[in-house]
């Protein structure tokens, strides 16, 4: 998940002040969260990802959701989530998952 999608997630979905979640993210960068911009290649690689991976049905990925498995595509790093589609994708991908509980406490398969 990508900052933006942070703030429109935790603004629109849980009502919670844009202020508040960007504190949020402010604490979590001065521990070590490293928040990256998406330049014209991750963003070129995300649109290659959605176009080659998305189905309504059997792979219901978000443009967001390739974004993210585009940036740990291009950094090397393990993608973590909650959301099964996404995990998968990422696997398909030779992308290391790191399975995350949604809020039932399921983790995507490994």
């Amino acid at each position: 998940m990508n900052a933006a999608e942070v703030v429109d997630v935790m603004t629109r979905i849980f009502e919670r002040p844009v202020e508040v979640t960007l504190n949020a993210l402010a604490m979590l960068e001065a521990g070590g969260l490293e928040i990256v911009p998406v330049d014209a290649s991750v963003g070129l690689h995300a649109g290659e990802l959605h176009a080659h991976l998305y189905h309504r049905e059997s792979s219901p990925l978000s443009m967001a959701d390739c974004v993210a498995l585009a940036v740990a595509a291009a950094f090397d790093e393990p993608l973590m989530t909650s959301d099964p589609p996404l995990a998968a994708a990422a696997r398909s991908e030779g992308v290391v998952v790191m399975p995350l509980a949604d809020s039932h406490g399921q983790r995507p398969s490994p």
